[in-house]
């Protein structure tokens, strides 16, 4: 396990009320080399499969280079300082965060370039902001505003502040946060651009995963009114601060395509532009919403990476996996397994079930015409079978998700997996 260094802890700090005194709060004392099949670990937990994840890593960031893109993964998907850290070491320019609580947990583990990708807030947040910028001056941290007021707020809390400027994205939106007009970004531009030293505008931001649409045509329509806005409030920029290395940054995780194509070309023809991802659940997939938009990017068929089509739904797979126990069978066609809304996301799809073991040994190796989550409670899944499955107590059961994000903020610790199945370490997350 990553160890938070004591002496980047402040005293009341997020860092040190999340770590409290028992930095392994949560994890199983037994659970390395045991295989969560065979009946030996407390259940339900959270396993990724190390391997998945890694191929999952690394097709990502050749495919971000291959575009002269480069990658900072939102850490708030698995909000883990090791997973961070060897996301860099694999090659991303750093880590994406929320809020100031995700931003100073990975700075204390050693991350030192570090993207918040949402609005500060207040001046009082601003002037938290100044205090956690100052605390950790060797390191490169950027947020974003949407507003003048926001920039305002900012201006005001480094005012005065010696060392390098601090960067500051205009973000442009729609659906969530984001100036909505090009004569608003102008504006943010224009006061971020007559501060002083203190404050330096580092380019536009945007989050296209907001971006509704009730056909497909309007959704592209959409997308492309929204990236059209992110290339006119470069241009601003980029008039204000010809000389300056800038930066477009966006999600890019079910739409990374859709980013590359429409952004990456106006960095190439500006020269002096970098693309930075910010996609975080990518890494991991899931057998729910991001399998669906996998086959929506090999249906858009956007991405020619050396002269080939880039077939995400074979490129990603799901890495992560809940493993509980059939606690009921109490009428016919129904069993009630040790799972619940406190353990899985819930929110984009119900998990879906995998594999069934016994004894330790697996005994039904394709559940997905036969078994089916039909509910959950706080502790409970419900789950129907058919005849072609036989659910007994003691069943130990192998589940995918939908949704990353929501499912690693259950858990406190998560396991990852080796390639014979077993448990090789565990991983402490820092969520709230």
């Amino acid at each position: 396990m990553t160890t938070i260094p004591s002496e980047s802890m402040q005293p009341n700090s997020p860092i040190r009320q999340a770590s409290g005194d028992r930095p392994e709060c949560g994890a199983q004392t037994n659970a390395i080399g045991a295989n969560p099949a065979d009946g030996s670990l407390l259940l339900p937990l959270l396993t990724v499969d190390l391997a998945t994840y890694r191929s999952n890593r690394d097709h990502f960031l050749r495919l971000a280079s291959a575009y002269g893109a480069k990658v900072a993964p939102h850490a708030k998907t698995p909000m883990c300082p090791e997973i961070a850290i060897d996301l860099v070491g694999a090659g991303a320019w750093g880590a994406t965060v929320a809020d100031l609580f995700q931003a100073e947990v990975l700075l204390g583990a050693g991350v030192t370039n570090v993207l918040i990708a949402n609005q500060i807030g207040g001046v009082a947040s601003a002037r938290r902001l100044r205090v956690l910028a100052d605390a950790f001056p060797h390191a490169e941290i950027a947020c974003c505003v949407d507003s003048e007021q926001a920039a305002a707020n900012l201006v005001q809390a480094f005012a005065g502040r010696a060392g390098d400027p601090f960067k500051v994205f205009v973000e442009v939106g729609a659906g969530r946060t984001g100036a909505r007009t090009k004569d608003v970004a102008a504006e943010i531009v224009e006061t971020l651009s007559t501060t002083g030293a203190e404050i330096m505008l580092a380019g536009v931001s945007t989050y296209e995963g907001s971006v509704v649409g009730a056909t497909s045509d309007v959704l592209d329509a959409n997308m492309g009114a929204l990236f059209d806005l992110v290339a006119e409030t470069f241009a601003i920029i980029r008039q204000k601060h010809p000389e300056r290395a800038l930066v477009i940054s966006a999600g890019g995780s079910i739409h990374f395509d859709r980013v590359i194509a429409a952004l990456a070309p106006v960095c190439d023809a500006d020269g002096n532009a970098t693309l930075l991802l910010r996609s975080g659940a990518i890494f991991f997939a899931d057998h729910g919403v991001y399998q669906r938009g996998f086959e929506s990017i090999d249906a858009r068929r956007l991405l020619m990476p050396e002269g080939f089509a880039f077939i995400a739904s074979k490129a990603f797979k799901p890495a992560m996996r809940i493993w509980a126990e059939v606690i009921s069978v109490p009428e016919s066609g129904l069993a009630i397994v040790g799972m619940g809304m406190r353990d899985v996301s819930f929110d984009q799809d119900l998990p879906v079930a995998l594999r069934l073991y016994r004894d330790g040994r697996m005994i039904e190796a394709d559940l997905a015409s036969s078994v089916m989550v039909s509910k959950l409670n706080d502790q409970h899944a419900f789950v129907t079978f058919g005849n072609d499955a036989e659910l007994a107590i003691g069943d130990v059961m192998e589940f995918g998700i939908s949704h990353p994000c929501t499912c690693f903020d259950r858990w406190r610790v998560f396991y990852g997996i080796d390639a014979s199945g077993r448990i090789e370490r565990s991983y402490r997350t820092f969520f709230h």
